[in-house]
């Protein structure tokens, strides 16, 4: 499965979870509002599109319509308020991940 995990600037939340599942999947990531913001290759290529918040979700279905349309995208919550590699980070990426996985199936 690829996953491509999207936040903001690409540099804490979608870097570290991009980090934690390389080994159980193709993975990558990309921020939404900084200097190489997420782009169409990048959408149509993953399988399975993880946001860190709803405000993300839905400045995706604005930028790439028919890709939204198109990708399973999932929305985990998780504040921005922690930085790189956190454990605490780590921690709540890893259950809310998992829960939205196993889910999938």
């Amino acid at each position: 499965m690829k996953l491509l995990f999207i936040c903001n600037q690409n540099q804490n939340r979608s870097k570290t979870a991009e980090h934690l599942y390389k080994d159980r999947f193709e993975t990558r990531s990309a921020g939404l509002f900084n200097e190489n913001p997420v782009t169409e290759q990048q959408m149509s290529w993953a399988d399975t599109i993880i946001v860190m918040d709803h405000a993300q979700r839905a400045e995706l279905s604005r930028r790439f319509p028919k890709q939204y349309l198109q990708k399973r995208i999932l929305s985990l919550d998780v504040p921005d308020i922690y930085s790189y590699d956190q454990p605490e980070l780590k921690r709540i990426l890893q259950a809310k991940i998992d829960l939205a996985i196993s889910e999938i199936g």
